[in-house]
């Protein structure tokens, strides 16, 4: 009798678990596996991850391959003329590391100069563009972590731009949407990416000979091969001949990654770790993990109550954010005395809602902060055999980045420089030499007694922190499945510009009208700019869970090209 009722048990739980799992509008489709996981942008660049853990590399092996990867199969989201954010994870010592290779201002930028030109300098060619930081991130992780030859690591990513990466429909749907800056002038980048003219046909393949000589020097001669030589030499002599930019030689053989300390919370028994400034992504869903830890929450995460909760705390949250953190000393201070005790008793006083009080818009200056649907980034993370993690995120800014490739080089540069401030009044992320303008990117780690439990990320511009934040909040406190809040609705609060900065919901269209009904009626304005799933608007997540068992469970968000794969 025992038996058949666990049995019944049985069969009823998995009947529920289907009707709820049904309801998702995007399936996430786990991979685990016993010994190593990669999630990656693209199914190529997530083999190549495998390929060199299964050869015998760590997880810095693998991800310095995966990254170089990306930059030849996502050339719109990340690449050699971009920037790095990266945790490492170090099982033999217990130790998490943040590696800052974020883009910076030339240290030779004449500032007044640069504020004169116009406007569409920040934001398109070559003036757009701040001195590259991936490469010297990359060779750092390696100096200090990696376990094979560099050159190896580097080979797969100079095999792949030879022969080509595979066209995908998502990869085509990107192209199609940003076609006005690959027709914008520039020769380079319309010859790589408009083959014969026209956009890429899907499953065709697409070739970067020139940048795969690129990263034969940067194999042969580590980060030399790039930031000095004929590489440097190029993206230099391109601005120059394209009206300057905004780095010179001195400026690109003096940079450096920095290797600094994540920062972090701890929140219902887990601790999270996320990149430190630059980044003000995790100071701003960090800090409202916080206000929110204490709540008792009634029905689904995404019940309208919920949402217009959520949102009072975003709002009082994000000035405090824009106003302290950037690439300045005292950032990480400012961040610990927005979690301190008092900072989030205030926080949860003020966004306290009178009962039958509706929501009521208190924005800000929101310069060097992109709401723009065309900001492009890549996330992707590895775990290896012996227990160590890389969850890294790495960007253009926008897709395409300045919209132009540096000559004989296969280079698409940044444009970096859109994401400085530049107004009168003084503020902590104003335009510098040698500055690195700050950016939503959130690379993030969760422990569980002391043990990784989870590594996450995505990309998505505004909208990375509040993915961050919906997602984890349905996992840890919610107790959900990573599956399910991963490809639930995806939401967002903004500033509808086009109406006088009105306070702005949006969602993916999955939302229950009656939801959104409500919504409206506290004074929200709704939007539904796209299907669940279109990944346009709401980025991909890439996560790994690091289960009790030893095993590794990978999830690859469909809203991207993105793919799972381990051994």
């Amino acid at each position: 009798m025992k038996t058949l009722r666990a049995l019944i048990f049985t069969v009823c739980s998995v009947v529920l678990w289907t009707s709820v799992a049904a309801d998702i509008p995007v399936r996430v489709e786990p991979v685990s596996a016993p010994h190593g996981m990669v999630v990656a942008g693209h199914p190529q660049a997530a083999q190549i991850g495998v390929a060199v853990l299964r050869a015998g590399g760590n997880a810095v092996d693998a991800a310095v391959a995966i990254s170089l990867a990306l930059g030849v199969a996502e050339p719109q989201a990340s690449g050699l003329g971009g920037k790095l954010m990266l945790l490492y994870y170090e099982a033999a010592s217990g130790r998490t590391y943040a590696l800052d290779a974020m883009d910076a201002a030339g240290g030779s930028l004449d500032v007044e100069a640069y504020k004169r030109r116009p406007e569409d300098d920040r934001y398109n060619g070559y003036a757009s563009a701040a001195a590259p930081g991936l490469a010297a991130g990359l060779w750092l992780a390696h100096q200090q972590w990696g376990a094979r030859p560099w050159a190896e690591n580097v080979a797969p990513a100079v095999q792949l731009a030879r022969e080509g990466f595979e066209v995908l429909p998502k990869t085509r749907d990107f192209f199609a949407e940003k076609e006005a800056v690959l027709r914008r002038g520039d020769a380079e980048i319309a010859r790589l990416y408009l083959p014969d003219g026209a956009l890429p046909v899907v499953g065709s393949r697409l070739a970067n000979a020139d940048l795969a000589r690129t990263l034969e020097l940067l194999a042969a001669q580590g980060r030399d091969g790039f930031y000095r030589g004929p590489v440097a030499a190029a993206m230099v002599a391109a601005a120059e001949k394209n009206g300057g930019g905004t780095f010179n030689l001195a400026d690109l053989a003096a940079y450096e990654a920095r290797l600094t300390e994540p920062i972090g919370i701890d929140f219902q028994g887990y601790h999270l770790l996320s990149s430190p400034p630059p980044t003000n992504g995790p100071p701003l869903f960090l800090t409202i993990l916080k206000v929110l830890e204490a709540d008792a929450w009634q029905g689904p995460l995404r019940s309208a109550a919920n949402l217009d909760r959520i949102g009072r705390v975003w709002r009082e949250v994000q000035p405090r954010v824009q106003a302290a953190i950037a690439d300045v000393p005292e950032a990480v201070f400012n961040f610990e005395k927005l979690v301190a005790p008092d900072s989030i008793a205030e926080l949860r006083r003020l966004t306290a809602k009178p009962a039958g009080a509706e929501s009521k818009v208190a924005w800000f200056d929101a310069s060097g902060w992109s709401e723009s649907a065309a900001a492009s980034t890549t996330h992707f993370a590895v775990a290896d055999a012996q227990g160590n993690i890389v969850c890294a995120t790495q960007s253009l800014s926008l897709h395409f980045g300045a919209g132009v490739v540096v000559p004989g080089t296969g280079i698409i540069l940044n444009d970096s420089m859109s994401n400085f401030a530049y107004g009168r009044t003084p503020g902590v992320n104003q335009v510098a030499p040698g500055k690195r303008p700050r950016s939503t990117i959130s690379p993030t780690l969760v422990f569980r007694d002391g043990r990784p439990f989870l590594a996450i990320g995505i990309p998505g511009s505004a909208r990375i922190p509040t993915a961050l934040l919906q997602v984890l909040l349905d996992r840890l406190v919610f107790n959900r499945p990573l599956a399910e809040a991963i490809g639930d609705t995806r939401f967002h609060y903004n500033r509808n510009w086009r109406r006088d900065n009105a306070e702005s919901f949006e969602a993916e269209s999955s939302l229950p009208e009656s939801e959104v009904a409500a919504l409206r009626a506290m004074g929200w304005e709704v939007e539904l700019p796209e299907a669940a799933g279109t990944g346009k608007n709401f980025g991909g997540i890439n996560a790994i869970e690091l289960n009790a068992d030893g095993s590794r469970t990978g999830y690859a968000d469909p809203r991207r090209t993105n793919a799972a794969a381990g051994h």
